[in-house]
């Protein structure tokens, strides 16, 4: 019986070595590869979902793509560009610029 479980106990323990010590990728290539496989949103997307939230600001009458410093950016159009309204829409949504 002692040699069945030494047998038993080194078959155990190279099952525990293969599946623990099998060829990983150093973490920091695991995560340049998680943040390759992350698609970046279109301004298209981003304008489409933030939208509703910016249009239910009182003085907020519209949304639109348009473009600022040669690049593409979300402009919220208002009735009147208070300090309030600045201070409620953020300067950038998902990486991309929003201009009152």
């Amino acid at each position: 019986m002692n040699r069945l479980a030494g047998m038993m106990s080194v078959l155990l323990l190279c099952l525990m070595l293969q599946n623990g010590c099998g060829r990983q990728e150093p973490a920091n290539q695991r995560q340049e590869g998680a943040r390759e496989t992350v698609k970046q949103k279109t301004i298209e997307d981003v304008l489409a979902e933030r939208t509703p939230e910016w249009m239910a600001i009182p003085g907020v009458v519209g949304t639109g793509i348009g473009e600022c410093d040669g690049k593409p950016c979300i402009t919220v159009l208002v009735v009147q560009a208070t300090d309030s309204l600045k201070q409620r829409i953020p300067k950038q949504a998902d990486g991309y610029p929003v201009r009152l």
